[in-house]
């Protein structure tokens, strides 16, 4: 196994930089993390309610043993901020790794089922000693509690706070403390000016294309549950500019005309493609549904300023160490 402690791989990162973090999330006690006697305590607002019924939360602590030897990861955000600060992953889903994390994976991992339905019956026979679900995987707390100590790392506050609170609590598990704290730094820097870029950028539309339809996607606001929050990423953590005061007003939650891009008519386009992320085979490629006359008479067209997301980084995983460092290059494309 990797050691936990080994500096991170994708960046150089001083002690400096580690100082420099500042905490995001405070405000919200219901999440946090203490540190114990070997172990970590997690603590946070557990869903108790029944399917499709009015949530109901549950406060929940969870004792994390420090260093711990096989971990059990459904969620992807954090599988990589556990890869990013050292750590290895025993059992996932593996259809749903995405390539670019899949060295954080053992050379021997096992398949752990779904991102919805555990291969309970396996995980229990490679008894882990953590399990870490969050966001699609949330529902299988029960179930796999009962197997290992499983923690729920699904976002909660922004985007930032979500990715400052989940780091450091990995970074005191896998003892990389120093790491996970100068990791933050440095992507809360990377963030900042991202958001110094699109400032003075003018307008933007979120659009997602599926199945050769448009999606404007909206800020979240607050109270926004995961899926609200992925949409609105492009607003809300990287401060583009929203071309409709009200998107989800103007657009009644349903899909979009290419005559709406006329007339909102962006400055700039930002495009996830979701078929491609999810891989639907023989999907039309976002860009070749947006190569039509209709759009080609749009600002963000004849400027050249369509810009295309990495789709997993955006659909799929949306947060952790090196899916933040992607997200923040995507939308430096508008500073080249």
């Amino acid at each position: 196994m990797r050691t936990a402690s080994r500096p991170l791989a994708a960046t150089s990162l001083s002690l400096a930089a580690a100082l420099a973090l500042t905490a995001c999330g405070a405000d919200e006690p219901a999440v946090e993390a203490a540190t114990g006697a070997g172990t970590v305590t997690w603590t946070w607002d557990r869903n108790v309610a029944a399917e499709d019924a009015e949530p109901e939360f549950e406060e929940t602590s969870v004792e994390v043993p420090v260093d711990p030897q096989r971990i059990v990861v459904f969620d992807m955000a954090a599988l990589d901020t556990i890869g990013a600060l050292g750590g290895e992953i025993a059992g996932a889903p593996l259809d749903s790794v995405p390539d670019y994390l899949r060295d954080h994976l053992a050379d021997d991992a096992f398949d752990a089922g779904t991102l919805f339905e555990a291969d309970l019956v396996e995980i229990e026979s490679q008894q882990p000693d953590l399990i870490v679900i969050g966001g699609r995987s949330s529902a299988l707390y029960e179930d796999l509690s009962e197997i290992a100590p499983t923690v729920d790392l699904s976002m909660r506050g922004t985007y930032t706070e979500t990715l400052d609170r989940n780091a450091t609590f990995l970074g005191e598990v896998l003892g990389a403390e120093d790491e996970a704290a100068a990791a933050v730094a440095d992507l809360e820097a990377g963030i900042e000016e991202a958001r110094a870029a699109t400032a003075d950028a003018g307008t933007g539309l979120g659009l997602m294309v599926s199945g050769g339809e448009l999606s404007a996607m909206a800020p979240a606001g607050e109270g926004s549950d995961a899926r609200g929050a992925r949409g609105g990423l492009i607003y809300d953590a990287f401060g583009v500019q929203p071309v409709v005061d009200d998107i989800q007003a103007a657009t009644h939650g349903e899909p979009v005309s290419f005559e709406f891009l006329l007339e909102t008519d962006p400055d700039h386009l930002w495009v996830v493609d979701r078929d491609a992320a999810t891989g639907e085979e023989g999907a039309q490629a976002a860009a070749a549904v947006l190569d039509n006359d209709v759009v080609a008479r749009t600002t963000a067209a004849r400027q050249d300023q369509v810009h295309y997301l990495d789709p997993v980084a955006w659909y799929v995983v949306f947060g952790g160490i090196d899916t933040t460092r992607i997200m923040i290059d995507d939308v430096l494309q508008i500073a080249e």
